[in-house]
Parts: structure tokens; sequence; C-alpha cells
């Protein structure tokens, strides 16, 4: 089937078999490799997007769901001009270890609204859907903090 999908800014054309995820049309036929394949169930987050400025498991979201959709991947995040605030907090915060998690939580707080996350634990709360296995979080909820000018 053929899909037209807004991906990080660019209009995409793309041929898929119906049963193809969007994670695997974005890595196989779009080549946008920031976006992980992790559990394959929609656990882990480290597959997660943006479909119309909400975030969604890319793993469990059929390609032709998404037709017609506006999606960001972690690379569309990425300003010309060098990283995002968000970006840079992580690298000053060392908010990664193997960085297999980076994006998927960088494009869950991209679609987060810091008003409605305070303080700590419901910064941890926010980010709950995304597994960090290496960080034990604290760098994590530090550099979002310092980006969203709290600390």
């Amino acid at each position: 089937m053929k899909l037209e999908l807004l991906v990080n800014g660019a209009r995409r054309h793309v041929e898929v078999e119906p049963r193809m995820t969007l994670v695997d049309c974005l890595r196989e036929r779009l080549d946008l490799t920031g976006v992980h394949t992790g559990c394959e169930h929609g656990i882990c987050g480290a597959c997660t997007v943006l479909i119309d400025g909400e975030p969604a498991r890319s793993c469990i979201t059929l390609a032709a769901q998404a037709s017609g959709s506006e999606v960001v991947t972690v690379e569309g995040l990425t300003p010309d001009d060098g990283l995002s605030d968000m970006q840079r907090a992580f690298h000053e915060h060392h908010a990664l270890q193997c960085g297999f998690c980076t994006a998927g939580l960088l494009v869950t707080l991209e679609a987060a609204d810091p008003a409605e996350h305070p303080d700590d634990d419901s910064i941890r709360e926010l980010l709950s859907g995304n597994i960090c296995r290496c960080t034990g979080y604290d760098h994590i909820v530090a550099a979002v903090r310092a980006a969203w000018g709290r600390g």
C-alpha cells in the first residue's frame, strides 16, 4: 500500500506492506534510525515518536495508521543550528549512558507541558513509560529541570 506522511517537516511517500509497523517503516524505508526498536510490545518507550503532536509507540502502530499524519522522530527535534535545549541539557547533565532510550525520552519530553510537571515526582511519572536501564533517572530528571529553567 502507498502512504503519504509528513515526517520531520518533509512530505514523504512510501510503499509498505499492510502489516508493517511504523518503526520499521521509519527505519527501513526512510532511514530514520534514531527511532529504536526495543521491546516491540509498546512497553519500553524506545520507539516513541510524535504523531500529530502526541507521543505514540511506533512499534505497535501500523505505518498505515499514520498515513496522512505528521510524524516527528528524534531527528526532527534537532534545530539546524545545533542541539535543542533539552538535548543540550541531556549532554551537560550526563543524562545518557548507552543512549538507547534517549530518543524516546527526548520525544516524550518534546510533547510535554512543563507546567504540568512542576516537581521531580511528576517528571518521573511523565517518563515512567520510557525504560532506562543505565542511568537510574537522577541525571535525566536533572537535565529536564535544567532545560525547563528549574535547575
